[in-house]
């Protein structure tokens, strides 16, 4: 499973997607200024444990990063991705 297969963004629903078994995990986000807001990531039970949030966030925080958008991350989820990975931390707002 890599990541440009697996994870795709749906700028219209303000969401990064993978669909993996028929179940659809997200990351989801606002856009407000210069700043990406993420909200929200949930993979549904039957996945978890298989790297699928680590991949949605990565590629998540990759495009804040191309864009010079800085990041919120009121998601626990993404809060703890970023305590727990260094090389992200100049991205928080």
């Amino acid at each position: 499973m890599s990541e440009a297969t697996l994870v795709q963004h749906n700028p219209t629903a303000h969401r990064y997607e993978a669909v993996v078994d028929g179940f659809l995990s997200v990351c989801e986000y606002e856009v407000v200024a210069d700043r990406m807001i993420f909200t929200h990531t949930l993979v549904p039970p039957e996945l978890r444990g298989r790297g699928i949030a680590e991949l949605l966030v990565r590629a998540a925080l990759a495009e804040a990063r191309a864009s010079g958008r800085k990041v919120v991350p009121t998601c626990s989820y993404v809060a703890k991705f970023i305590e727990r990975h260094q090389e992200y931390q100049d991205l928080v707002a």
